[in-house]
């Protein structure tokens, strides 16, 4: 059974920085696609960025620049770095996992930035 606990969201002033964290079971975080998307209130979910092996990292247009994402096989566990925070980067953020075609989705955290 694949489960993603995300953590690490909270509030944050814009300008300032954010790691969330994305601790995986049942499905190996370096031998298939992961990723984290957001939901915004009244928004559809956006894509902010994805890690794949063997083809790399993908980001959202708006967050190009100022978010990283990577993973710590040995825990398997995938992290999203945000910094340079803005007002419009607040919403809840979701680890997204495919496994054999199948997409798995976190609890979601919630990321709320103060201007």
């Amino acid at each position: 059974q694949v489960q993603l606990a995300e953590s690490g969201g909270g509030l944050v002033q814009a300008g300032g920085s954010l790691r969330l964290s994305c601790a995986a079971s049942g499905i190996i975080v370096s031998r298939n696609a992961m990723g984290w998307y957001r939901q915004a209130p009244g928004k559809q979910r956006e894509l902010v960025a994805t890690i794949i092996s063997l083809i790399g990292t993908n980001y959202g247009d708006s967050v190009k620049g100022r978010f990283t994402i990577f993973r710590d096989n040995t825990k398997n566990t995938v992290y999203l770095q945000m910094n340079s925070l803005k007002p419009e980067d607040t919403g809840v953020y979701y680890c997204w996992g495919n496994l054999q075609s199948k997409d798995y989705w976190g609890q979601g955290t919630q990321v709320t930035v103060s201007s």
